[in-house]
């Protein structure tokens, strides 16, 4: 019942999050936070071609323990419903599992932008993500 309510209040969070990233998604400070992170379409191009997946971290404690399952279900939720909310990207395309506060994207988006679309939705869509890890492949 408890994982129940949470992922409820997941997905009241998520939505809120859908409503407030689609009234400034054209905003500066979106494209300023893609350049801060270095999400920007060449360097996850350029890290893609290098690694074969994009990592970045938040600034929160890396040493702080986020065991809690219901946790990971209100960020999976929150980040599920963003996507749902964004023209750019499929929600069925993309696959979305977090553990412990690590948020891991996988399956395919239409370009590199999208990439940086997802993984920068990703990291805002909940004050709990530590890190987020793409292996998100471009498909046309």
């Amino acid at each position: 019942m408890k994982a129940f309510i949470a992922l409820l209040v997941g997905l009241a969070l998520g939505g809120a999050g859908v409503w407030l990233f689609l009234t400034h998604r054209n905003d500066p400070a979106v494209q300023s936070n893609l350049r801060a992170l270095h999400l920007t379409t060449g360097e996850v191009q350029d890290e893609l071609a290098r690694t074969g997946q994009i990592v970045r971290r938040t600034a929160l404690d890396v040493g702080r323990v986020v065991a809690d399952a219901t946790l990971d279900a209100r960020i999976t939720a929150a980040i599920k419903a963003r996507f749902l909310a964004d023209t750019h990207l499929s929600v069925l395309r993309i696959s979305v599992n977090c553990t412990e506060g690590r948020v891991t994207l996988s399956g395919t988006v239409s370009s590199m932008a999208d990439i940086s679309r997802a993984m920068l939705i990703a990291m805002e869509a909940d004050s709990s993500v530590r890190e987020v890890v793409s292996t998100l492949q471009v498909k046309h």
